[in-house]
């Protein structure tokens, strides 16, 4: 591995050294679990997050020696392989957002003035949105949620799915005019 002796090594580095030695993997893994994890969660429930992120990282182990870093960067490479794992979940994924549509949550009295009201708004989008969420197609889906969700920007969205980056920005598009459409009329920042 060649650092400067002050600066950590990049994800690159670290997983061209686990191919000799498998430990440094740890570093990648602990610089990217909680990420993966937000967004493996955030799509199919904590639950079943923690088998597909504990898939994800294994899968990205063994396939360490065919990472390319002339095709992107770590982050959207583990994004990709949590995205083609949560596709073997689609319909458990689809079944959750229905339940989420369902759902009723209870507000909590005793929370400070803004909190409520951020909390009030979330509870009164959130069975429209996870109904959205579910009617769209799953290409449209893992668009909005790789950006929702991981915080993907367009090139990284376009590397994790294997689509050229126009792609990305016409079914963000047409993801998110699906979601306004059926959102109540006072929700104007999607």
């Amino acid at each position: 591995m060649t650092a400067p002796p002050d600066t950590a090594p990049t994800d690159a580095e670290l997983l061209a050294a686990s191919v000799q030695d498998g430990d440094h993997f740890t570093a990648v893994y602990d610089r990217y679990y909680a990420d993966v994890h937000r967004y493996v969660a955030g799509r199919l429930g904590p639950q079943t997050a923690e088998d597909v992120v504990a898939e994800t990282f294994l899968t990205a182990f063994r396939r360490r020696d065919t990472f390319d870093p002339s095709r992107g960067s770590v982050r959207p490479w583990l994004f990709g392989i949590a995205t083609n794992l949560i596709a073997q979940h689609r319909r458990t994924e689809t079944r959750r957002y229905k339940m989420l549509a369902q759902v009723v949550v209870e507000r909590d009295p005793a929370g400070h003035e803004d909190r409520v009201a951020a909390s009030v708004s979330a509870e009164r989008l959130q069975p429209s949105l996870a109904r959205g969420l579910a009617a769209l197609s799953h290409k449209d889906r893992d668009v909005v949620l790789l950006k929702a969700l991981a915080q993907l920007t367009h090139e990284e969205i376009a590397d994790v799915l294997g689509v050229p980056y126009g792609t990305v920005g016409s079914r963000l598009s047409r993801a998110r005019k699906k979601l306004r459409a059926g959102l109540p009329a006072h929700s104007e920042g999607l």
